[in-house]
């Protein structure tokens, strides 16, 4: 089976978590939103905090660390606060379709992780969870989408195994 993330490593400190749990995160995501994983594909950059510093640079204007950064290939945002986004359709059938690429920083991970007394395998399954929304249009800044947000989730971490991670 070809797998739904496509890793690359720029940290090899990502070595042997990343591929592993970014894989169960997709999967477990796509299934909660009724899509299929086999149609459809993510990137995934695993990098250090200077290499995200420089994306969060470039694309929000904030030169600064930040633990993930999503990318989506499509805008699937509601427009309504609070509503569903829509959800994405493959090209052609067959056909992988791109959801987006996300980017993983290891040094605000594992500092997140330990600051929170977290496993750090839960921590970033989290935000896997967190980038792959935001990659089906999910987002946080309205107060109805972030509800919405944090419940979706809550939901898919539940059906992982993995506690509420906003509990602390």
């Amino acid at each position: 089976m070809e797998p739904l993330v496509e890793i690359t490593l720029e940290d090899a400190r990502w070595q042997d978590i990343l591929p592993a749990l970014s894989e169960r995160a997709a999967r477990a995501v796509l299934e909660d939103q009724g899509l299929t994983p086999t149609e459809f594909e993510i990137s995934l950059l695993g990098c250090d905090d200077a290499r995200i510093a420089v994306l969060n640079a470039d694309f929000r204007g904030k030169p600064m660390p930040t633990n993930v950064l999503s990318w989506p290939s499509a805008e699937l945002a509601a427009e309504a606060e609070g509503g569903r986004p829509d959800a994405p359709e493959p090209f052609l059938p067959g056909e992988r379709e791109s959801l987006g690429d996300i980017a993983i920083a290891w040094e605000t991970c594992l500092r997140e992780a330990e600051e929170q007394e977290k496993t750090l395998e839960s921590h970033v399954t989290h935000l896997i969870v967190h980038g792959i929304l935001h990659l089906l249009g999910y987002d946080h800044i309205r107060d109805g989408d972030a509800a919405l947000m944090e419940a979706t989730e809550v939901r898919v971490l539940d059906r992982m195994g993995i506690s509420d991670p906003y509990e602390l």
